[in-house]
């Protein structure tokens, strides 16, 4: 079997046609390399579409795309669609239905997936997706200047949380050093990804965070977010992002829960830990997956008893800490 990094370089090489996609409800990560591989393939002279499910969220419009991103493929004419950053074929939402999966080529740095696509680069030890698609420029001759900079950084900042959390590599920093020496301003860049807050996120945060609470020793942390919260600050899903990340700052808390109620009933949550704490197996309990650190999925419950069920399983992860 080939190295897949080397097959995906190889098939971009020698096709013409492409798909660009990431998961729906794009982050930094994936809206960031969806940008940085259309930017690889441009200065290739390749024809190409960037598409996802979801628009391009507002906190990260500033961001440069070579191409529109739309929310299904014009064709069915290309050669291989290149899936970022997406952890099973579920996550590109009604897209997944319009792949062809012998035309998939998946890239990507969660713990579990399956590998979905005719050839599948799979590293849960790379710090983002990001990381991987520079080392795919890199392969094909593609100074990590630019646009196609500032895309890949964005990606690799915001999914190491500014290169502060436990997963971010040294290859990471190697990279973003060789864009700073290509003219990179990771001030500017910085400033465009931290700096789009709007007042109704400052006020939905000031009502989320003053409910945080919580349990087992002071370990675990929980967070929920209601419709109503939503709706009382005219806020939105993309507004939560970033909110779990509070509750790790409490002394002492080793494992952190996010629980949102979704407008069609049941929540989505996520979990993050410090340290040795696997929460990635605790998610993949509750179907979900993600990595040792930082995970999420979706629950057919109510809110307060998701909040609880979670939290239960939380707790078992982080008892052995109390020795």
């Amino acid at each position: 079997m080939p190295d897949p990094r080397l097959e995906i370089v190889r098939r971009i090489r020698a096709g013409q046609h492409f798909l660009v996609a990431a998961h729906a409800g794009p982050d930094g990560d994936a809206l960031g390399s969806t940008a940085a591989m259309g930017f690889i393939l441009e200065a290739l002279g390749k024809d190409f579409s960037l598409v996802n499910d979801s628009p391009v969220p507002p906190q990260y419009g500033w961001m440069e795309l070579p191409a529109p991103l739309i929310d299904h493929p014009l064709d069915e004419t290309y050669d291989l669609a290149l899936v970022l950053d997406c952890g099973d074929g579920a996550r590109l939402g009604e897209l997944e239905k319009q792949l062809d999966p012998a035309r998939v080529a998946v890239i990507d740095h969660h713990l579990g997936n399956p590998g979905f696509g005719v050839v599948n680069w799979v590293d849960p030890s790379r710090s983002a997706t990001g990381e991987m698609v520079a080392l795919i420029a890199k392969d094909l001759g593609i100074p990590l200047a630019g646009p196609l900079a500032e895309a890949l950084y964005t990606a690799l900042a915001t999914d190491t949380g500014f290169f502060s959390f436990s997963g971010t590599t040294a290859v990471s920093l190697e990279l973003v050093a060789e864009m700073i020496r290509g003219g990179l301003d990771i001030g500017a860049v910085g400033a465009r990804i931290k700096n789009q807050w709007s007042m109704n996120r400052v006020r939905l945060w000031s009502e989320v965070l003053g409910s945080l609470s919580v349990c087992c020793h002071g370990q675990v942390g929980t967070i929920r977010v209601s419709q109503a919260m939503l709706t009382r600050t005219q806020t939105s899903s993309e507004d939560c992002e970033g909110l779990i990340n509070n509750a790790l700052r409490i002394k002492g808390v080793a494992a952190a829960l996010l629980v949102r109620e979704l407008p069609e009933g049941g929540v989505k949550f996520s979990l993050r830990s410090v340290g040795p704490v696997n929460i990635q197996t605790v998610a993949a309990s509750f179907g979900g997956g993600g990595h040792k650190n930082a995970s999420g999925g979706k629950l057919a419950m109510p809110l307060a008893e998701a909040e609880t069920a979670l939290a239960c399983a939380l707790c078992k992860a982080v008892e052995p800490l109390r020795g």
